[in-house]
């Protein structure tokens, strides 16, 4: 007996951790997204091709070795004739304009920041569109849930009736009555298992695992409601918001790139070494010397057709286009943001409306009903209507705490800054 008994709490212990092992939270599914993207894999690449240009260019070029022959007579090839005849070894350097590789860096250094900005934004991005889905999926499953719960009263409700029938007390009429109302409700659940099944399908393909594998969601009991000014938001996206950061950063690279196109109007420098060697020449009793020759090479910076003058133009142009483009990022967010924080405080009013006054009126006139019914003091059609308006207001409960939910998520992807405390959860929805 004691081995069954041992035998049985090791079964509910596995399926216990099984279960928990299973249950994916919000963060766990947009961890995951992040971790198997491929698109974040591409950026992470991206940063390590550019982070490799930094030395390529901001270093001196390799110095150049030379051979040859001096001064060599055609008429016999011959290294003991000529006096100027010599073997030539040689080795030369070119140096840019002091300061010039310097500012190479930093521009390449730049580039690596506004990569790295760039993949912060597709992981913002990423992360909004697992959050909305999933708010989506819950507000999909409570639906589904409130459906079920009407369906089944109904189908009690025409058990009863079929029997009041059977007795002659209650018409064909009604049991017609609630049938219909019975297909009316599995179409309605039908709808939903595949809008629940479309986003299940969704979030997988963000995590490249199969479709139909199950996810788990968390029931919103209920949420904190925050208040936001469009300054504020805009101040925070200013901050934080990685998209404008890069804007910031490529008008400073082209500031940077307009100080390295100028520093063409300046010369390079080229300095090399050649080392003669001469042999003993017919005739003449003393070996010549070797010779050495050493050269100072100066560009002449003459901006032939305006080249140097056209590549300064094109960073200011290009300095003013990140500027503009920067200004009206601000300008859209402003937009948004007043959209947003209006949407906001209408849902917060409605949410406290419905759960201060409606659904509790509903909720206490659908008891009344289904009380009264039981004692058969009302017909089975006034607990429909009270049943379907509190179904119809907790439907509307859950979408305007859903998109409540999905408004802080565009807040979030549009400031780039993260907002704790979302809602307080319950029991997790394992369907």
């Amino acid at each position: 007996m004691k081995k069954i008994f041992f035998f049985i709490v090791m079964i509910l212990v596995n399926v216990s951790t099984l279960m928990n092992a299973q249950t994916e939270l919000l963060q766990d599914l947009i961890n995951e997204a992040l971790r198997v993207s491929p698109e974040i894999k591409m950026l992470n690449a991206k940063i390590i091709a550019v982070e490799s240009k930094v030395e390529q260019n901001s270093n001196l070029p390799d110095p150049m070795y030379s051979i040859g022959i001096m001064s060599l007579p055609v008429s016999s090839f011959a290294f003991n004739e000529e006096m100027m005849t010599g073997k030539v070894i040689g080795l030369s350097q070119e140096f840019p304009f002091p300061g010039k590789l310097s500012t190479i860096r930093n521009s390449r250094e730049k580039d690596v920041e506004i990569v790295k900005l760039e993949l912060a934004e597709k992981q913002n991005e990423i992360q909004k569109q697992i959050t909305q889905l999933y708010y989506d999926l819950i507000n999909i499953r409570k639906e589904l849930e409130l459906t079920e719960k009407s369906k089944k009263l109904l189908e009690d409700i025409l058990e009863v009736v079929r029997s009041m029938y059977s007795s002659a007390q209650s018409s064909q009429q009604n049991i017609f009555r609630l049938e219909l109302e019975l297909s009316k409700m599995n179409d309605m659940i039908f709808e939903l298992k595949g809008e629940e099944n479309e986003i299940v399908s969704r979030i997988n393909s963000f995590l490249l695992r199969d479709l139909n594998t199950p996810i788990l969601t968390e029931y919103i009991n209920d949420i904190n409601f925050f208040s936001f000014t469009v300054d504020e938001l805009i101040s925070k996206a200013d901050e934080s918001r990685p998209y404008l950061k890069s804007l910031l950063l490529s008008e400073q690279r082209e500031k940077i790139n307009q100080s390295i196109a100028e520093y063409d109007y300046y010369p390079m420098f080229k300095i090399s070494g050649q080392y003669a060697f001469r042999e003993k020449l017919k005739g003449v009793e003393m070996p010549p010397s070797d010779l050495i020759s050493v050269m100072l090479d100066v560009s002449l910076p003459l901006n032939y057709g305006g080249k140097v003058t056209a590549m300064v133009d094109e960073t200011k142009a290009m300095q003013e286009m990140y500027m503009q483009q920067y200004d009206a990022s601000l300008q859209m967010l402003r937009s948004e943001f007043g959209m947003i924080t209006s949407k906001l405080n209408s849902l917060k009013q409605r949410i406290e409306l419905l759960q201060q006054g409606s659904l509790t009126q509903a909720s206490s006139n659908y008891q009344s009903a289904l009380t009264a019914y039981q004692v058969g003091e009302i017909d089975f059609m006034n607990v429909i209507e009270a049943q379907t308006e509190l179904l119809n207001i907790e439907k509307d409960l859950s979408r305007f705490r859903t998109k409540y939910l999905k408004l802080l998520s565009d807040i979030e992807f549009l400031t780039g800054y993260k907002i704790s405390n979302k809602f307080n959860n319950g029991d997790r929805n394992e369907k």
